[in-house]
């Protein structure tokens, strides 16, 4: 009996890594730099940046702020940076690169911690000012990281912006070209004086013009930035369908016109609530759908209702902000309603918890994450508050927020009213994610955070320390057994023209037939966007409109649309392309949507998309739908031989050794290939589902499925004789069987079914 239960064991193990820890956190290695930035550059690598300090990963014998991330090994690479990225924005370019806009002066050691200081380079951390700096990065493969084509270019004596911005607002417009809203010009607390005299320009502190990338002319003020002064840091900026962009800040909200910089007032933010750093909202664009004619709405969550003078200056906030419990409301925004309504804040069901720097993340399924941040408080660090004057009595050192939140939740935009939040088999993280903490959605559709600096400097002891450890999060479609499996995915879209076909295998699903696992597939585009400060700038969902054809053999074809011929619902760039069947995302592929060019993008009339053909036969069967309990042994040519050869009795307990006999090609789904004999061990305590189908008219089908019950179902041909094994307790009377002391016995059911 030992000899047994090691197999058993391993048995185990591998069926339970068959759900990939859903709904749950794991970590991912170190990123070597603490990462307050974050993009997916491909499918192989994932780029982050910190701001100038005193990590200990060095690069060019200095520190390193820089360092790209391998998905597939959780190893780090460091990367050289020139200037100092400290709270840069950033965005994608329409070939599949990225930009990073700003940043802060070069970093001097002052008392011990990296400050800004005035001079344009410091030897020490060995930067140069950011400030106006534009940084570019094509991404590569780890393969060819090194070459100087796959480097960061960041040369401000070549390519620069005409102001200096810290925490400036991007966002990319039908034409690929990038707009830069606001920022500060050095370093603070929010962008103010008090009493706040100069709106504009805070005696030089303050930024509040615009311009483009690239340039389109001198920057130009922008009104909004000086009706909104002192909380329009990283104001919350969307692409309308009309070209024009909602812009939110303080309480304010507008459309804007940035070609003729004319503003349309909306509803302020209801209830108070300050969305914008430092109070860090988690804000996000609902999924662009054919359902909603792709209408945008956008959800704002979070944030604080801080008393605005509570926020108090450059240097400090008038108040001790940790104490500040944050705001749980939310309201949605349809900024440019179809049905030629105003535009109106909608309340919207609170958080389960309040939080500052919440994030979220758009999911493939439809479902937005929010993930990370803390219960009371803002983003932001100071030395002191206007109450707590020095940082000894600092209770959680130089951080202004306190008490993190370290378990998720899912929002579902289409559920009714009163049911959108769940935190329902979600796990927690034990590792802090404050400011400057990032999330981005990976390939695979789990996702990566990382990140938190609540410091002046790296600081590996405060209460709230530097954070180098990475996690992946894997939500809850995870535990399913079966991912789509597509083939035909192109390597670019266009704005209208002609569709594509997608096949999907019969693999694919499970649970469901072909008719119905075609009717309930969409495919979508994700964007994940350049994550900052609880921000994703760019993230983007889109549906593209889809029929279908079912063949017999349970696979499927999808008529895919292009994307909708109008580049301002989805500007030109990369996007991660996902098949999702019955709410299970296939991996992402990696698309470029456009010409790849900053240029005026070529439109055409959507393709009109064949009518849905359904099967009126398949051999596609499947007993089981899997969600993580089971494996499915599917998409082989050969026939599988399923023999019982044994139940015995342990300590009470039953298991079954059962012997498959599976030819070369055979494959058993998520554990591994097999050839051409093995034993598979069942722990009866759990409920497993094994399932072979084979596909030529009848044929040999073997299903073995564990049920609640403990009972073992085996099909044998076309006669479908039924044999059931179940536990030492007895088996439900429905099914015609008795057993008892783990003697099995069986009864034989003849149909023409």
């Amino acid at each position: 009996m030992s000899s047994v239960l090691p197999w058993l064991a391993l048995s185990s193990l591998s069926l339970s890594a068959a759900a990939q820890h859903a709904g749950s956190f794991v970590q991912a290695g170190n990123t070597l730099v603490s990462a307050m930035m974050m993009f997916l550059g491909n499918d192989e690598l994932v780029y982050i940046l910190d701001k100038t300090e005193g990590n200990a990963a060095q690069v060019d014998g200095h520190p390193a702020w820089g360092s790209a991330w391998n998905i597939n090994t959780h190893q780090a690479t460091t990367m050289s940076v020139l200037t100092n990225t400290f709270c840069a924005s950033g965005m994608h370019l329409p070939n599949g690169s990225y930009a990073t806009f700003g940043g802060n002066g070069a970093i001097s050691i002052v008392k011990g911690y990296g400050s800004p200081s005035s001079t344009s380079y410091d030897n020490v951390y060995g930067d140069y000012d950011g400030r106006k700096s534009i940084r570019i990065l094509n991404p590569c493969t780890t393969a060819n990281l090194s070459s100087p084509d796959c480097q960061w270019y960041d040369n401000p004596a070549v390519l620069s912006m005409q102001e200096t911005r810290w925490y400036s607002a991007a966002e990319a417009l039908g034409d690929g070209t990038i707009v830069l809203i606001g920022g500060f010009t050095s370093g603070g607390y929010v962008n103010r004086n008090v009493p706040n005299d100069d709106p504009a320009y805070e005696g030089g502190g303050a930024t509040p013009t615009y311009e483009f990338y690239p340039s389109r002319g001198p920057a130009t003020v922008m009104n909004f930035m000086v009706t909104t002064s002192g909380l329009n840091s990283y104001a919350h900026t969307y692409l309308m369908p009309s070209g024009k962009l909602l812009v939110q800040a303080n309480l304010s909200t507008i459309l804007w016109d940035p070609n003729q910089n004319l503003e349309t007032p909306l509803p302020d933010m209801p209830n108070g609530v300050v969305r914008v750093y430092p109070a860090s909202g988690a804000v996000a664009m609902l999924p662009l759908t054919p359902a909603t004619n792709y209408t945008p709405t956008l959800l704002f969550c979070g944030g604080s209702d801080m008393p605005a003078d509570y926020y108090g200056n450059y240097s400090w906030p008038f108040y001790n902000t940790w104490t500040y419990p944050t705001s749980k409301d939310c309201q949605r925004l349809t900024p440019e309603p179809q049905d030629g309504s105003s535009p109106a804040y909608e309340q919207d069901d609170p958080m389960l918890v309040g939080r500052t720097m919440g994030q979220f993340i758009t999911l493939p399924d439809g479902t937005m994450l929010v993930i990370n941040g803390a219960t009371n408080g803002t983003a932001g660090f100071a030395n002191q508050t206007l109450y707590t004057p020095s940082l000894a009595q600092m209770p959680f050192f130089q951080s202004l927020a306190s008490g993190p939140v370290g378990t998720p939740a899912i929002y579902n935009p289409n559920a009714p009213t009163g049911s959108r939040w769940s935190t329902a088999g979600l796990s927690s993280s034990n590792i802090a994610r404050m400011y400057h903490s990032t999330a981005i959605l990976l390939p695979d559709a789990s996702v990566l955070i990382a990140g938190s600096n609540p410091n002046i400097d790296v600081e590996l002891s405060s209460p709230y320390p530097t954070t180098y450890t990475a996690e992946i999060f894997y939500p809850s479609y995870f535990s399913s057994s079966v991912r789509p499996q597509v083939t035909g995915c192109p390597q670019t879209l266009s704005y209208g023209g002609p569709y594509f076909d997608l096949t999907v295998s019969s693999t694919s699903y499970a649970g469901t037939s072909a008719n119905d696992a075609a009717a309930n597939t969409t495919v979508v585009l994700v964007r994940g966007g350049f994550t900052t400060h609880a921000m994703n700038m760019g993230q983007r969902y889109l549906q593209l409109n889809n029929t279908y054809t079912v063949n017999n053999d349970g696979s499927y074809v999808l008529h895919v649309s292009q994307v909708p011929p109008n580049p301002n619902l989805l500007t030109p760039g990369p996007a991660l392309l996902f098949v999702v069947v019955n709410g299970i995302p296939s991996n992402g592929t990696m698309v470029i949507v456009g010409t790849g060019n900053v240029e005026t993008q070529p439109t055409a009339t959507a393709a009109v998309l064949p009518a849905v053909a359904t099967a009126t036969t398949t051999t596609k069967t499947n007993k089981t739908s899997g969600a993580g309990r089971g494996v499915v042994v599917s998409a082989v040519t050969a026939a599988v031989v399923g023999g019982v050869l044994a139940l015995l009795s342990v300590f009470g307990r039953c298991f079954v050794i059962a012997r498959l006999v599976v030819l070369t090609d055979g494959r058993l789904h998520s554990l591994m290939t097999f050839s051409p004999f093995i034993w598979i061990l069942f722990w009866t305590s759990d409920c497993f589902s094994f399932v072979y189908r084979h596909h030529n008219g009848g044929g040999l089908t073997s299903v073995l499925s564990f049920l609640n019950s403990w009972c073992v179902e085996v099909e044998l041909g076309s006669c479908r004789d039924k044999k059931y094994f179940g536990r030492c307790g007895g088996m439900p009377t429905s099914m015609g069987t008795v057993i008892r002391l783990g003697v099995a016995i069986y009864e034989t059911v003849n149909s023409t079914t």
